[in-house]
């Protein structure tokens, strides 16, 4: 008997090494509940189809029906409306270009809180205003639904890649749940707090994004000022000037490079003191002392010695 087990083993062993990848997939889509996706737009195709490649049946729809048709092809199931999603799917994500967009999709005529089953978790990740998250949240909550708040970082690239950063608002015994899904579309997946959370988080995200570029745009038009060159430079040549100053030499003044700093390196090594030492006198010898008036300079006020 017990000869005749193992035989049964190894038959069973050689025939599932040999068993069709697409098999398993059916098998591990079989096993997942739909999941419902409103809004196919450039960033939530890629959302989708990512869903789509972990085995997750996907029910959508859009307000432009050519967006669905290349998602239908890889086997999602397009219908009519958002309300057609919700009878359909107990699981529903929601990815629409503004706040109006977002009120309409969910109270609107064909919305989905028109026909939300009891217990359904709605998750959008548009960028709205945090107030209209935690109105949704309102209207979820009294149709027996939950509705979080999940806003993404990464732009259309990281959408195509997976590798999206979600910011989660919501009921924190419900972000496990959500969590499940997000990170088959993203690498980073941070909880923020209760509904409209991940909707400021996003807003700060985007602001400190916006600093960056104004301070950025501000700089180079600076540099090109102070410089007046002439129209007929490259303009490539011009931004190269200025961007690869900035980009290596971050927040290092003129008066750090006259302190030199002992790395590990130069400590385990009595060549490198030696050198070190050596370089400490030439910046004695050369740096006039402090508060003398720089010699470039007509001005009477004593100065540090920052001036070369």
């Amino acid at each position: 008997m017990a000869a005749l087990l193992r035989e049964c083993r190894n038959v069973f062993r050689k025939w599932n090494k040999h068993v069709s990848p697409t098999v398993v997939s059916m098998r591990s889509m079989a096993s997942k509940t739909p999941v419902g996706f409103i809004g196919l737009g450039n960033m939530g195709s890629p959302m989708a189809k990512n869903l789509l490649k972990n085995g997750y049946p996907i029910i959508a729809t859009d307000v432009f029906p050519e967006s669905c048709k290349e998602l239908q092809d890889l086997g999602a199931q397009v219908v009519d409306s958002p309300a057609e999603v919700a009878e359909k799917a107990d699981r529903i994500f929601t990815m629409l270009p503004s706040s109006p967009n977002v009120i309409e999709v969910y109270t609107g005529p064909n919305g989905i809180l028109k026909k939300v089953k009891k217990g359904t978790l709605l998750i959008d990740s548009s960028t709205i205003d945090p107030a209209v998250s935690k109105e949704m949240a309102l209207a979820a909550e009294k149709m027996g639904a939950v509705f979080m708040d999940a806003p993404v970082s990464g732009g259309v690239g990281a959408a195509s890649l997976a590798k999206l950063t979600f910011m989660v608002g919501g009921v924190e015994e419900e972000y496990q749940a959500a969590q499940e899904l997000l990170t088959c579309m993203g690498a980073n997946v941070v909880y923020c707090g209760q509904v409209g959370t991940g909707q400021a988080a996003k807003i700060c995200n985007n602001m400190l994004l916006a600093i960056g570029m104004i301070g950025t745009a501000e700089t180079m038009n600076l540099g090109i000022r102070i410089l007046a060159w002439p129209k007929t430079q490259p303009p490539t040549l011009r931004r190269q000037f200025l961007l690869v100053p900035l980009l290596t030499r971050s927040t290092e003044s003129w008066v750090h490079e006259a302190t030199p700093t002992r790395t590990s390196h130069q400590s385990s090594s009595s060549y490198a003191r030696k050198k070190d030492s050596e370089r400490k006198k030439s910046i004695r010898t050369h740096i006039p002392p402090a508060h003398t008036r720089c010699p470039s300079s007509h001005n009477t006020q004593p100065r540090l010695h920052t001036c070369t």
